[in-house]
């Protein structure tokens, strides 16, 4: 698919909350974290729906199903209903519905958020490799997991069952810092069989096309805090996007991102949603500007002059190394710069 390499952030006149008529939010890292609200969600988000903004929750985490989901969600002071959530589970469910007979069994290595999914498509969660399936899935199961769970997965697969896995994070944000995700525990299965998951979960088109059917969106925003799936989703979608620095991310990698993990937009929580976004000007001649800031690639590391906001200069560090970067990601230093912004 051809498109232009982004070089900059954007610019928006509008708030984003009026410029878009849904936003497609992560949770984890994005709302909450740990499972307790990330500062400014709750306000920002009820702020930005009663001025008529959709909001549905898009996760990758696949181990809660969207009834338990929008009641955590309710909890933390977000009135939600199970409609509006949409996870990796249900995109998978029906990635393995549209390639099995229906009433299927499928084993399942994960939550109560995938066996609620399949049931939803007709399809017959099972426990062992023993009881014939003909596909095992794989998500999200929590730490108390049992090891034994991937043993059952690699019985089946080296029988020729077809693997399917929700998403494939290495990593999830909690409350007492990143913790192993679904991905590592997918690389357990692929070492021990050196079989290849069919994967539903973002960034993948399975999960773009399961949130659009869902949700009906028309000029969507894609809200996320991790650059290798929420914003390489959007990329993939070909919408528009929001990187809030609540979770994974931080400036170094955000700057040396490749093309398909630029962002459209870059603020530091959800209160971007509510705000426009202050253009990026210059070029790599003079120099890219935001606020008080100019910054430029230099032969061996990023510069960056002036006073201002962090926000703003991050910002133009961004137009600076992803213009010095092209297709290929910047590979700059800019660790200087960044620690003077706090970043």
């Amino acid at each position: 698919m051809s498109r232009s390499v982004r070089t900059r952030p954007e610019g928006s006149g509008r708030a984003l909350s009026e410029a878009y008529d849904t936003a497609l939010l992560d949770l984890d890292g994005v709302v909450y974290a740990g499972g307790n609200a990330i500062a400014h969600a709750v306000d920002s988000l009820a702020t930005a729906r009663d001025g008529g903004m959709r909001l549905a929750y898009v996760t990758n985490n696949a181990l809660r199903t969207p009834d338990t989901v929008a009641a955590h969600l309710t909890e933390l002071g977000i009135a939600t209903d199970a409609g509006d959530v949409i996870t990796s589970a249900q995109a998978v469910a029906r990635l393995i519905a549209e390639q099995v007979p229906p009433g299927s069994r499928v084993l399942v290595i994960g939550g109560e958020g995938l066996r609620v999914a399949l049931r939803e498509r007709g399809l017959e969660p099972v426990e062992s490799a023993e009881d014939d399936p003909a596909a095992v899935v794989q998500g999200f199961g929590g730490p108390e997991l049992p090891w034994g769970r991937f043993a059952e997965a690699c019985y089946a697969i080296a029988r020729g069952v077809p693997w399917y896995a929700s998403n494939t994070d290495l990593t999830i944000p909690g409350a007492r810092g990143i913790a192993p995700g679904n991905g590592a525990a997918v690389e357990v299965v692929r070492i021990a069989t050196g079989a290849e998951p069919q994967v539903a979960g973002k960034p993948l088109p399975p999960m773009h096309r399961e949130t659009i059917l869902r949700t009906g969106a028309q000029r969507p925003l894609v809200v996320g805090d991790r650059l290798d799936t929420d914003i390489e989703g959007a990329f993939n979608g070909e919408v528009d996007s929001l990187l809030v620095l609540t979770g994974v991310t931080d400036g170094a990698t955000l700057l040396a991102a490749p093309p398909q993990h630029r962002p459209t937009y870059v603020d530091a929580d959800l209160r971007g949603l509510l705000t426009g976004q202050p253009e990026v000007t210059g070029d790599a001649d003079g120099g890219f500007r935001c606020g008080g800031w100019t910054a430029a690639a230099g032969a061996e590391r990023l510069e960056l002059t002036g006073d201002g906001g962090a926000l703003d200069g991050l910002r133009a560090l961004c137009a600076a190394a992803w213009t010095a970067g092209g297709e290929q990601g910047c590979g700059l230093d800019s660790g200087k710069v960044l620690a003077r912004l706090g970043w």
